[in-house]
C-alpha cells in the first residue's frame, strides 16, 4: 500500500492533523463491540482490537484536508497491523515513549511535529498539559476529544473538515 501521504510532508500551507488510535478508532472502552465493528487480536495476550471498515474514508478524507499524522502508542504498529484492516496506506508517525506512558508525555512530541503551523489533534485523553498547549499557540489549534467508549463520529470527522477549511491557505 502506496502512503497516504504522499509529497506533503512539510508542507507548511495544509495543517498537521494528528490521529490517535485507542479510544478513537479503537473504542476499547465500549462494553461490547459497537455495531459497524469488527474484533480482532492483534497482540497475543491481549483483548481484540476492534475497527471499523468504513474509517478508511474518513481517514483518507482527513489526509487530502491537511498533513496526517499518527499520535498513538502504537508507534508504527498502526501503520502495520491496524491500517490493513481498513485497506489503508501508512502515516508518518508521531515518536511518543514505549508504553505505558503518562498521556501528558506525548504532547511535547505532537508540538515539535506541529512547530508553528495549525494542528487538530484527535484524542481520548486530551490532558490538561496539552489543552494549555493548545491555547497558548498563536497558530490555530483544534483539540477534538472523543469518548473512547464510542469512538469518533462523522461529526468529529466533519468538525476537522470544517476547521481545515476555514484555514487561510
Amino acid at each position: 500500500m502506496r502512503p497516504l501521504n504522499p509529497h506533503r510532508a512539510g508542507r507548511p500551507d495544509l495543517p498537521v492533523i494528528f490521529l490517535d488510535l485507542d479510544g478513537v478508532l479503537n473504542p476499547f472502552a465500549a462494553p461490547t463491540c459497537p455495531d459497524g465493528y469488527q474484533e480482532r487480536v492483534l497482540f497475543d495476550g491481549e483483548d481484540p482490537q476492534r475497527y471499523c471498515v468504513a474509517h478508511a474514508d474518513w481517514i483518507r478524507e482527513l489526509a487530502v484536508a491537511g498533513e496526517l499524522w499518527w499520535a498513538t502508542g502504537w508507534g508504527e504498529d498502526a501503520n502495520e497491523l491496524y491500517l490493513p484492516l481498513l485497506g489503508v496506506g501508512p502515516l508518518p508517525v508521531v515518536v511518543v515513549p514505549p508504553v505505558p506512558f503518562d498521556p501528558e508525555l506525548k504532547v511535547p512530541a505532537v508540538a515539535a511535529v506541529a512547530a508553528d503551523r495549525p494542528a487538530a489533534w484527535i484524542d481520548d485523553d486530551h490532558t490538561a498539559v496539552g489543552r494549555r498547549w493548545a491555547a497558548a499557540r498563536p497558530v490555530p489549534t483544534l483539540l477534538v476529544s472523543i469518548d473512547p467508549t464510542l469512538g469518533w463520529t462523522r461529526s468529529d470527522v466533519d468538525r476537522v473538515l470544517t476547521w481545515a477549511a476555514s484555514l487561510p491557505r
